[in-house]
Parts: C-alpha cells; sequence; structure tokens
C-alpha cells in the first residue's frame, strides 16, 4: 500500500473479536476517515484496571492523513474513548445532536475539551469528506439517534451498521428507514461491515414496546421500594420505566451521575421532556416505600455503581430493604457474568427479590437476531460481508449467515488486519498493523500486556518479599535484615514462622557471597533465597525486591 494508491481498504483497531472497544478505519487515496473510537471495562482479569481503549498507535502516526472521526452513536463503546485519545489525533469529529452534546459533556471533564472540533450533522443528511461521501441512515437501537452509514467511494460503497437492530416499537425516535436502506442496495454496495453480536439467536431481538408491558404490570404489583437497574444510555427505558412508575403512583428517582448526564443530554436534544421530574437520590429517602422507584446504574455489577454501594449498605442517601424488588432491566455483557450474580446475591441477602430477563420479558437486546440480519441483506445485497463488533464465535456465525444470504465474499477480521476490498479476487487481508489494548490508569495510558499491568496481576496472584539488608564495605551484614511480605504473611498469625525465616534466609545468602561482593550479586542472592523459600512454604513464586545499603 503506497501513499498515491487507488485501492479502499478497511482496518479494524478495536471491536472484532470482541464486543466493545470499537475502532473503525477506512482509507482511500491516502486519507483515512475513523468510525467509532469506544471503550470496554475491566474484568477480573484486568487487575485494577477500569476503563479499557484501543491501541491507537497506528493511526496516531498518521494523523496528518486522518480527515475526520464520525460517530454513529453515543455508547461508551463508540465514543467512550474520545476523551481519553482525542488529543494523539487532533481530528475533527462529526456526530448528530444527542450524541454531539453527550460527547461535550464528557469532554467538560478533560482540560483540552473547548479544543475538540465537534460538528453537529442531521440524520438523514449527507457529509463530504475528503473522497468519502457519507449518508447517515436511521436506524433504531437502544438509545436515541443511531445511525447506519453509507460511506461511497469512488473506489465503492460500504454500508457501515454500527449498533441496530429492527424494532417496529422503539418508544424513543421514529423506526428504521427501510426505504433508505433498499434504495442505498439498489445503487449497488461493494461491502456490508456489521453488527454480529446477535448473530448466534434465532429470530428477532423484541420490541421496546413489549418490554414497557410487562415493567408496567410488574411495578404496579409491587409491595414496597423498586429499583430498576438499566444502561444509562438506554433513554427508551427510561422513559418506559418513568412512565410505569407514574402509571402506578410512584415518584421516579435516578440514582447514578451518569443517568443525570444522559437526561441532560436527551433533554437538550428534545427527548424524555414530557415526564415528571425526576428526582434526585438524596430525595429519594423521604419517599415512602411504596411511593418510590429508583433507576440506578450498575445493572453489570460494577463495584463503584449506585446498585453495588446499596447492596453493601455503602450508599449516603438509599436503602434496599427486605420485601423491596430489584429488577435488571438489562442483559448481562459476556465476561460481566461473576460481578452481576454477585450483585444479585448481595441484594438477596438483603431480603431483596430480584427479577431478571430470565423471570420476565423486561429486557430486549438492542442489536439483531438472524431474522433481523436476513432482512438487512435482502434490502443491501452486498458483494461482501465482512462481521466486526463480536466475539469469534458471533462473527464466524454471521459470516456463515451472509454466505446464506448468497454474500459472494466474507472475511472474519482480527483488530490490526488491513484488508482490501476492492480487489478483484475478493476481499483480503495485505498487512498486519500494530493493534492492542491500553489501560487508563489514573491520567496516564499504559499497555494491557506492559510490565505494570502485568506486574499487578503477578502481586495479586503471588504476593511479594521487600528486603532492606545494610552491609559494610565488604559486604558483611551491620544488623538483621528488615523484611515484609504483603500478600504472603498474616500480621496477626503468631503461629506463621515465615516472616522469620525470610530474615534467616537473607541474612544466609548474604553471609555465603564473598567479601567486598558487588550490590547487585547480594540482592540476587537474596532474591533467590526468599523466593525459593516462598515457593516450598506458600507453592507462590512472589515479586521479590532487595535493597541493598553500603556503608
Amino acid at each position: 500500500m503506497t501513499r498515491r494508491d487507488d485501492g479502499l481498504y478497511f482496518l479494524p483497531l478495536g471491536g472484532s473479536g470482541e464486543i466493545g472497544m470499537n475502532l473503525n478505519l477506512y482509507r482511500y487515496r491516502g486519507k483515512w476517515l475513523m468510525v467509532d473510537l469506544g471503550v470496554t471495562f475491566g474484568d477480573g482479569t484486568s487487575t485494577g484496571v477500569d476503563v479499557i481503549t484501543p491501541d491507537p498507535t497506528f493511526i496516531a502516526e498518521n494523523r496528518e492523513d486522518l480527515i475526520g472521526l464520525v460517530l454513529t452513536h453515543a455508547h461508551e463503546d463508540h465514543l467512550g474513548a474520545v476523551q481519553y485519545l482525542w488529543p494523539m489525533l487532533r481530528c475533527p469529529i462529526y456526530a448528530t445532536g444527542f450524541t454531539a452534546t453527550f460527547l461535550k459533556l464528557k469532554l467538560a471533564e478533560t482540560d483540552f475539551g473547548r479544543e475538540v472540533p465537534i460538528h453537529e450533522i442531521e440524520q438523514g443528511s449527507r457529509l463530504k469528506l475528503g473522497d468519502f461521501e457519507i449518508e447517515l441512515l436511521h436506524i433504531t437501537h437502544s438509545i436515541p439517534e443511531p445511525n447506519a452509514l453509507a460511506i461511497r467511494t469512488p473506489a465503492g460503497t460500504v454500508l457501515h451498521t454500527g449498533d441496530w437492530k429492527l424494532d417496529t416499537g422503539p418508544v424513543v425516535g421514529p423506526v428504521t428507514d427501510a426505504d433508505a436502506f433498499r434504495r442505498v442496495g439498489e445503487e449497488g454496495v461493494l461491502a456490508l461491515v456489521g453488527d454480529s453480536t446477535n448473530a448466534t439467536k434465532e429470530g428477532t431481538s423484541g420490541s421496546e414496546e413489549s418490554v414497557a408491558v410487562e415493567l408496567e404490570k410488574l411495578i404496579a404489583q409491587a409491595p414496597h421500594r423498586v429499583a430498576v437497574a438499566c444502561f444509562a444510555s438506554n433513554v427508551a427505558r427510561l422513559e418506559t420505566v418513568a412512565r410505569a412508575a407514574k402509571k402506578a403512583g410512584r415518584e421516579c428517582a435516578l440514582v447514578g451521575r451518569s443517568l443525570w448526564r444522559i437526561l441532560e443530554a436527551a433533554q437538550d436534544n428534545g427527548y424524555l421532556r414530557d415526564l415528571p421530574p425526576f428526582l434526585t437520590e438524596s430525595d429519594a429517602g423521604y419517599v415512602p416505600r411504596d411511593r418510590i422507584l429508583m433507576i440506578c446504574t450498575g445493572s453489570q455489577g460494577e463495584p463503584r455503581a449506585a446498585l453495588s454501594r446499596i447492596a453493601v449498605d455503602e450508599h449516603p442517601h438509599v436503602v434496599l430493604e427486605e420485601g423491596d424488588w430489584a429488577l435488571f432491566s438489562s442483559r448481562t455483557i459476556p465476561g460481566n457474568e461473576k460481578p452481576v450474580g454477585q450483585l444479585q446475591n448481595q441484594l438477596m441477602r438483603l431480603g431483596v427479590k430480584v427479577i431478571t430477563d430470565r423471570e420476565a420479558a423486561i429486557h430486549v437486546s438492542g442489536h439483531p437476531c438472524r431474522d433481523e440480519l436476513s432482512a438487512m441483506y435482502q434490502w443491501i445485497r452486498p458483494r461482501i460481508a465482512i462481521p466486526v463488533h463480536g466475539e469469534q464465535v458471533h462473527m464466524e456465525a454471521h459470516a456463515e449467515l451472509a454466505r446464506a444470504c448468497q454474500v459472494k465474499h466474507t472475511l472474519v477480521p482480527a483488530n490490526g488486519d488491513l484488508i482490501r476490498l476492492d480487489g478483484a479476487e475478493g476481499p483480503r487481508v495485505v498487512e498486519r498493523v500494530q493493534a492492542g489494548r491500553w489501560a487508563v490508569d489514573g491520567d496516564r495510558l499504559l499497555p494491557m500486556d506492559g510490565a505494570v499491568v502485568r506486574g499487578r496481576a503477578k502481586l495479586l496472584w503471588n504476593g511479594a518479599v521487600v528486603a532492606t539488608v545494610v552491609v559494610d564495605r565488604k559486604g558483611r551484614l551491620m544488623s538483621d535484615p528488615r523484611v515484609s511480605a504483603p500478600g504472603l504473611i498474616d500480621p496477626e498469625d503468631p503461629s506463621d514462622e515465615l516472616a522469620e525465616d525470610l530474615v534467616e534466609a537473607v541474612r544466609g545468602a548474604v553471609a555465603k557471597c564473598p567479601d567486598k561482593a558487588p550490590d547487585a550479586t547480594l540482592a540476587e542472592a537474596a532474591r533467590r533465597a526468599v523466593r525459593k523459600l516462598v515457593s516450598q512454604r506458600r507453592g507462590k513464586k512472589p515479586i521479590a525486591e532487595i535493597h541493598v545499603v553500603r556503608l
């Protein structure tokens, strides 16, 4: 690939082989177009890491050719990395009103937010960026103003679906503009790059309208407090729950900061305006138990979210007690099964009745099942299908379905695959570029496979031994070594002799070294001795740090 190459290329740097962390790039005539820039969230395998971004190194090194970032919608896995990575990219951003408002609220928390050029564009409009002409096609999802993108170039048209479903009763916003998709299909589409999340599931994803009916019925039956956990960004669900609360004669409170941010973005763009005012979490405690409903953050078991804090009685304003109900009006994202299960168990220990979508129809997915995918392929009839936004099993199932829909070529990508789309022989990977994950660690970004993050994991599983050795000029001990072993020794257990034995191990290792041995030799001898001892006693291989002080 040369700078003057006229080929049309697709490059995922995040979101292929995983659900979340979407970063997709298109290249034509030396210029790059970015679609989405999202995050994913830490789980039990990502020690001390809450937020993870894609590695943008490749496009950051080519940012002089990056002509813009187009956001398909306002979910965190599609725009959440902007607040961390934009200073490396410094490109203009294009989004519809709701998405732009939400992004501005997030960027207000940074020291560069005012520098970011955010251009608001209308749904259904067209945008010209270099040789890319982009048409926004309205589709339904679980957030206002989701868009698919028809990306037209002289080398062919790509339909980038973003996240979508076919919902005949979306509650918020219009139904999918099927005529627009059929029109694009009639014009001819080279490739469809599309959502694979539910490609293993038969049938359809269901309608938000059906959820409203079930939630109204349940909330009307609840004897005491009701807490509803849902994704903060699901504005349709917020409206559904608020209306159900009103119908049941309950006040509705928002508990969790991100809910208020979404409410502000929604109301600024004309949504959720005809509802009764929401109560704050501090007001909720003054409402009788049978007259309050609380919409809470934390449906995925996030430890610092509102519902998790309520479950362990650490929330400053809100409690749940025996006889109260907690409705989980959301799906569990793959990988979050354990924290969600722990949260639900904690609530049940309080005597709270927990209801999920297994017990009642209180959630529908925002992603297409197989019947919806088939309908999209009937409309678009692309030459190529490139499944993205899914784990490997989802993308493979999507590719299999595309072939059944008579799509001539399919290619299942991995992050970092540079794919030429317009070749006569079909799509092919022409190069592998750097791709990976970065951890948001306070005010810095670290590679997930780097020494710092790996070191934390090792410390968690194996503990550490830290020793200070004071020696004279000949390397002889001048006092007993000082040793600590966090994660290995219980200071309240007087029968644990490991601490004393570690001191003796360090002493013996230093004593065996020759006179005037260098500090590095003394430290290495002591390190080997303590690791051997801990391995024998605890079956662990700890991090060992030996500090030699020579007087």
